[in-house]
């Protein structure tokens, strides 16, 4: 199916994905650069449970794979929804110990200590970001970094990402140069931490690709501990069809539950409560989550079916607002891509789904293939590529995880493969 997606590319992009002055003297002479090779959105804690109290005198571990490699490493920690400072008490980075079966236990010889400014220990002021110092740190495309953090008095609300598909690990005391620990007693599937983002340092760089996305980017519905969202398996085919040159990170900045039009806590059909960690509407996200990327040169925008089944937007009001964040891209001198909205027919109880709806989402998706193509740069039809030929409002089963919404390993991959390398600069 993949083969056969349908690729739309407006006849004039309105913007070119070159780099600016300063990063095309730096290619010129192949002098080192810093790119992002993984980041996270995030979110304020939900209003009750574990992210809203916060940790008190405890680790947090967190595994993260990388897309792109490079000499030196950087890390950055957030506070950006925190209620208060925050006290980080120690922090390292490390890799994991492939010849165990548990997740938590790291290769001693491979642990690092984070500092910042030379200190080891940091406070994150209430609403802000820090990088930690560059570390002389080797670090290999699509590789299992493992970071951990103290936080030796109580955070108050964290600041986080809710739905990592990677087990995470939260124990007591400093457990950061622990290479395997009991004290690690609680599991966790959802998610990272005051962890935001991860740069590496190398030559020649083409930058980084943003994913502005929901659950179906946030990888709802593969695999758990496989990395297999679908900007993973995006990360995998750059890798694989220019290994000789140094391609691209990609960036995946999808929240599980994002509008474009609606707050996280606003609730939806079908009883949908809302929450925090569904984060702000996407317009908002721009300035915190897509545009300080280190070295961010396309953005692609895939939103707008949150919209529909939970709050009935109109057509009207989703192209609005995605012909507005495809301006302030392109104001930006990035390259701006979107996908159409793919189908869900089947999800949910009644009023989630309904045939009003789904012409919503056909409207949209028309007007992306008509009158969108001259304002954006490029339009992947991912709807094209997920649907049931025999009933396209529907998932084709054999990329359908089983909800009727969100693709599974095999749909992901799909929509991997539906992404024109050429748009991304290879």
């Amino acid at each position: 199916m993949a083969s056969a997606a349908t690729l739309l590319i407006a006849g004039t992009p309105a913007v070119t994905a070159s780099a600016g002055p300063t990063d095309t003297d730096g290619a010129r002479h192949g002098r080192a650069e810093w790119a992002g090779t993984w980041a996270a959105a995030v979110t304020r804690g939900n209003t009750v449970g574990l992210t809203n109290t916060g940790l008190n005198n405890q680790s947090i571990r967190m595994t993260v794979q990388t897309t792109v490699g490079g000499d030196r490493l950087r890390v950055r920690l957030t506070n950006l929804y925190g209620e208060q400072a925050v006290k980080v008490g120690h922090a390292t980075v490390a890799r994991p110990d492939t010849a165990t079966e548990d997740r938590s236990d790291i290769d001693l010889a491979t642990v690092r200590e984070l500092t910042f400014q030379g200190a080891s220990s940091t406070t994150i002021n209430k609403g802000a970001e820090l990088l930690s110092d560059p570390l002389s740190y080797p670090v290999e495309e699509q590789e299992d970094l493992v970071v951990t953090l103290y936080f030796p008095v109580l955070t108050g609300p964290v600041s986080f990402h809710g739905q990592s598909r990677v087990t995470n690990f939260i124990g007591a005391t400093d457990l950061t140069t622990a290479v395997t620990s009991p004290e690690f007693t609680r599991k966790i599937d959802c998610c990272w931490m005051f962890l935001s983002g991860i740069d590496v340092e190398r030559r020649l760089s083409p930058g980084s690709v943003v994913v502005l996305g929901d659950s179906i980017g946030d990888g709802n519905g593969s695999t758990v501990n496989a990395d297999r969202r679908w900007p993973d398996l995006l990360a995998d085919r750059l890798i694989d069809a220019r290994p000789e040159v140094r391609t691209p990170g990609v960036l995946n900045l999808s929240l599980s539950g994002n509008r474009l039009n609606h707050e996280g806590t606003e609730p939806g059909a079908g009883g949908f409560p809302g929450y925090y960690e569904l984060g702000p509407n996407a317009l908002a996200r721009l300035n915190e989550d897509v545009f300080p990327q280190t070295g961010v040169r396309t953005v692609v925008t895939h939103l707008g079916i949150n919209d529909i089944w939970m709050n009935g937007d109109s057509a009207e009001a989703i192209i609005a607002s995605l012909r507005q964040l495809n301006r302030q891209v392109q104001e930006r001198g990035l390259t701006s891509l979107v996908g159409t909205i793919t189908p869900y027919e089947g999800n949910g109880g009644p009023g989630v789904w309904t045939e009003e709806k789904d012409a919503t989402r056909q409207a949209v998706n028309t007007w992306l293939r008509g009158p969108g193509q001259a304002e954006f740069d490029g339009v992947i039809d991912f709807d094209a590529v997920l649907r049931d030929p025999a009933h396209p409002s529907r998932l084709l089963p054999a990329y359908d995880a089983g909800d009727h919404i969100h693709p599974n390993d095999a749909g992901a991959q799909a929509m991997a493969d539906a992404v024109p390398l050429r748009l991304l600069g290879l």
